[in-house]
């Protein structure tokens, strides 16, 4: 459907409607196009005004819509309008109308109602991120930083996750600005960044450079570095945090893990008691191995290869070093297929020592157990991110821990072009994490921005040291 360019009287509007296969749908579908077409908005509203006469009311779905085009057209005096009639009409709305509500008010000077719509959302939901954030950039950008801190501390206390984009609008938005108080919201959102293992994107690390330097008489210079292996910062000298968990923080972390992760709930939704009793027994008549691969995983490597194949490299790049190697397989790699070559597979078992589960097991819980028990030097290969488990350890300073030792134990295996060649991304001598001294901040960062959570690990750091 294509909208009229300009309003239409009641008959022409019939005229439309009749013409249309599925009359009762024309208002929605009409609508749609406006959006897409970002029609004026006296010609929708001429379809509204329509509409109410004929029908007496406007359906919700419809005003949605036409609330929808306002908001894209930042028409504020309409917005409030459309919440007015909302209001006296349905006395809740769902999250979709709220979410437009608070975007199209917070980005106008009316955006404190933006504020009293949140206050009357929260009264009935969990106010999405677009809510929260919408909110917090419009108090951001009025220079009212306290409650833009106590909006994101509210989000954060409702495990309401912040996108970067508006972690980075705090450093924009606080730019030069006093206060010990900003100060120290602004270094919680960068240990937040170190408790949650993420790297800013380039755009992101400048926007904390330049906080840094224009802090009124805080005497911040940034430089743009790379850490030597040793772990040593070249443009402070800094030694960074060791990567290396210490005996203590790791019969710690293993026990929680085994107990929490392991014998908690989420284990055997996916895997028989019975099998992991199995498991158990299999790897600790045969401890410690040095390398432990999910074998699966590793084995989809390359897409266009053999599955085996792809396995059998891993294998042999890895058993180079005489390294005692722990295969989690599964049954149905052992039937002689296309992916899965008999010969093959009895060439690995030669290598490697395997554990074949059921076809359905969840294999984390098998990995982390035989990684954990077989010591710390042992190392695991697998291209997930254990994510899941990282939400089943209940206290942060655990869930530190755990990244860190993934950090340092799990080995990455990139494809080169040419087969059966693996490069191995080396675990670091020091942790790959924001951190700080007080009178300096490391800063890992990404080139690109990465919604997804990754195991890859930066090379380029921010280096910020306070002159005194």
């Amino acid at each position: 459907v294509q909208p009229p360019e300009k309003p239409l009287q009641a008959e022409e509007w019939n005229k439309l409607r009749e013409d249309f296969q599925l009359p009762e749908i024309f208002e929605e579908v009409m609508l749609n196009s406006m959006i897409r077409c970002n029609s004026p908005i006296d010609v929708a509203k001429s379809l509204l005004t329509h509409v109410a006469k004929r029908n007496g009311d406007i359906a919700y779905n419809v005003l949605v819509k036409y609330l929808t085009l306002c908001v894209q057209q930042g028409q504020v005096s309409e917005i409030l309008d459309v919440y007015d009639i909302m209001k006296v009409r349905f006395k809740i709305l769902e999250s979709g109308a709220y979410n437009l509500l608070v975007r199209g008010l917070s980005n106008s000077d009316q955006w404190r109602m933006a504020l009293t719509i949140l206050d009357e959302v929260k009264k009935i939901m969990i106010p999405s991120r677009t809510c929260y954030e919408s909110c917090i950039k419009a108090a951001s950008r009025h220079q009212e930083m306290k409650l833009a801190c106590e909006l994101y501390n509210e989000m954060l206390a409702k495990d309401v996750v912040p996108t970067l984009d508006v972690l980075q609008s705090f450093f924009d938005f606080s730019r030069g600005m006093k206060g010990a108080e900003l100060q120290k919201e602004l270094f919680g959102i960068l240990l937040y960044l170190r408790e949650n293992q993420i790297y800013p994107h380039k755009t992101f690390m400048r926007s904390i450079k330049l906080w840094f330097e224009s802090l009124p008489g805080g005497n911040w210079r940034g430089h743009l570095t790379n850490i030597k292996d040793s772990g040593q910062c070249p443009v402070c000298n800094h030694q960074l945090e060791d990567s290396k968990l210490t005996e203590e923080e790791y019969s710690n972390l293993s026990e929680r893990i085994i107990r929490d992760v392991i014998h908690g709930t989420d284990t055997f939704r996916k895997t028989s008691p019975k099998e992991f009793e199995a498991f158990q027994t299999f790897v600790e008549n045969r401890l410690p191995f040095d390398i432990v691969i999910d074998g699966l995983n590793v084995a989809h490597i390359k897409s266009r290869r053999m599955q085996c194949e792809n396995l059998f490299d891993a294998v042999n790049c890895l058993a180079k070093e005489n390294a005692r190697l722990l295969v989690l397989g599964r049954k149905h790699m052992l039937t002689n297929s296309a992916n899965w070559k008999r010969e093959i597979m009895k060439e690995m078992q030669n290598k490697a020592d395997f554990f074949f589960a059921e076809n359905i097991s969840e294999d984390d819980a098998f990995l982390l157990y035989a990684t954990l028990r077989s010591g710390k030097h042992c190392r695991f290969v697998t291209r997930d991110f254990l994510r899941d488990h990282k939400a089943c350890l209940s206290d942060s300073l655990t869930r530190h821990l755990f990244r860190k030792w993934q950090r340092g134990h799990q080995i990455v295996l990139k494809k080169k072009s040419f087969p059966s060649v693996f490069s191995q991304q080396p675990a670091f001598r020091y942790d790959c994490v924001v951190q700080t001294t007080g009178d300096t901040w490391h800063i890992p960062y990404k080139d690109v921005f990465e919604e997804k959570y990754s195991y890859q690990v930066p090379r380029k750091w921010l280096c910020i040291q306070q002159k005194l």
